[in-house]
């Protein structure tokens, strides 16, 4: 068995749903030495998360901003939680909605994602600034 494992920044983004797919696997080359296996993407922060859906579609991602500002609205009288403005702890809600983690399996060296899934980035803070990944795949080499 092998394990590979990468820290990669990823760049600042506005707040909304964004693809990472390519990004993640441009940056993590060992990828390719798994013939079979499981790859997990873990963020570190907290006011952030990841999410795998559609990759086509753009819309899709601006109904997800859509979704959850209604679900989860910022200026809510009963947060305690304001010091850091008004989207700090609604981005700590949808963080904690959507989760930090995913698990996707590896064959042949590449990610088995369906045709229409890719990895989002979700940022929920207005200026959240770079964010920090940690990539680990495990599995039978190729």
């Amino acid at each position: 068995m092998k394990i590979f494992q990468q820290n990669i920044k990823l760049r600042l983004r506005p707040r909304g749903f964004h693809l990472i797919t390519s990004e993640i696997v441009q940056a993590f080359p060992q990828l390719a030495e798994i013939q079979t296996g499981i790859c997990q993407v873990f963020i570190q922060h907290t006011s952030a998360s990841l999410t795998i859906n559609e990759n086509a579609a753009p819309t899709v991602r601006q109904d997800f901003e859509t979704y959850f500002n209604k679900a989860v609205p910022e200026n809510d009288p009963d947060y305690l939680h304001t010091d850091e403005g008004p989207d700090d702890m609604p981005a700590h809600l949808k963080a904690a909605m959507l989760g930090t983690s995913i698990m996707i399996p590896v064959h042949n060296g590449r990610l088995a994602l369906g045709m229409w899934q890719g990895i989002y980035l979700c940022e929920h803070r207005d200026y959240g600034g770079a964010r920090n990944v940690v990539v680990t795949a495990w599995g039978n080499p190729s």
